[in-house]
């Protein structure tokens, strides 16, 4: 049924206003970053400064905020891989294989967020590193996406990977070319939850590293405010910085996945 054109002005008149409603504290964070330190302070904020500063971000870069940034990028990509990897096989066999105490085992994967972190860190050398801080995101992100995706992968009829599997291909690749790509949203979901999961910690990062050079973008960003004033400039800057590259790796996700959903339906 054809939409009226008046129905279609109010769906892109609401798409705008949600539009705004969403960038509008991107943009207010990034304009107070530029403003000169006596605008930001004032009592009647402007909505634009005739003198921008974009010093801060160059001071921001000199005060170790681009060695944070590296360390975040590594530890939320690496979060995010592993726990999507392992979430993608764990949350498959729990849907369609009739494993043993099948309802229990995912009981037992929600506990593993209840274990000592920290105890079983030291134990295992893994404090002061990447890889014991990735470990220890994958103990609270895995779980709930291993939960998700055995969800989205109980939509999946089971006709369409013993279809492929009749036609030659084996379960794992029937699994990697069949329904991995149906359930592009879910791959997509779990990788966003993971990576901005990652990528805001600051209690684990805060306690697993010590060491300045590997200290991440969170505990970078709680260096800018002091014990009696805040430099709202720097904050503002730091934190712009920090939201530039969960926008970009939230686009690059969303679109890869969704193009590779659509060839795994053409081609299914």
């Amino acid at each position: 049924m054809k939409r009226r054109p008046a129905a279609t002005v109010a769906l892109y008149a609401a798409a705008v206003v949600v539009g705004l409603f969403a960038v509008a504290p991107f943009a207010w964070m990034l304009l107070t970053s530029i403003k000169p330190e006596g605008e930001i302070l004032r009592k009647t904020p402007s909505l634009w400064t005739a003198h921008p500063d974009f010093g801060r971000y160059r001071e921001v870069m000199h005060a170790g905020f681009g060695r944070a940034l590296r360390n975040s990028l590594i530890v939320a990509t690496g979060t995010t891989v592993a726990g999507v990897a392992v979430a993608a096989l764990a949350g498959y066999a729990l849907a369609r294989f009739d494993l043993p105490l099948r309802r229990y085992l995912l009981l037992m994967v929600m506990g593993v967020q209840m274990f000592p972190l920290f105890v079983v860190m030291k134990a295992l050398g893994l404090l002061d590193s990447w890889l014991g801080l990735i470990l220890a995101y994958l103990s609270f992100t895995t779980p709930l996406t291993v939960w998700l995706l055995r969800s989205f992968f109980e939509t999946i009829p089971k006709d369409l990977e013993e279809a492929a599997m009749s036609d030659g291909a084996t379960r794992f690749g029937a699994m990697v070319r069949v329904i991995f790509p149906l359930a592009g949203p879910g791959l997509a979901a779990t990788a966003i939850f993971s990576f901005i999961a990652a990528w805001n910690e600051f209690l684990f990062a805060l306690t697993f590293l010590k060491k300045e050079n590997l200290r991440t973008l969170p505990v970078a960003l709680s260096a800018f405010v002091g014990r009696s004033q805040a430099d709202w400039g720097l904050i503002m800057a730091a934190s712009v910085l920090f939201t530039i590259p969960v926008v970009v790796f939230f686009l690059a996700v969303h679109r890869r996945l969704t193009t590779g959903m659509v060839a795994g339906s053409v081609t299914g």
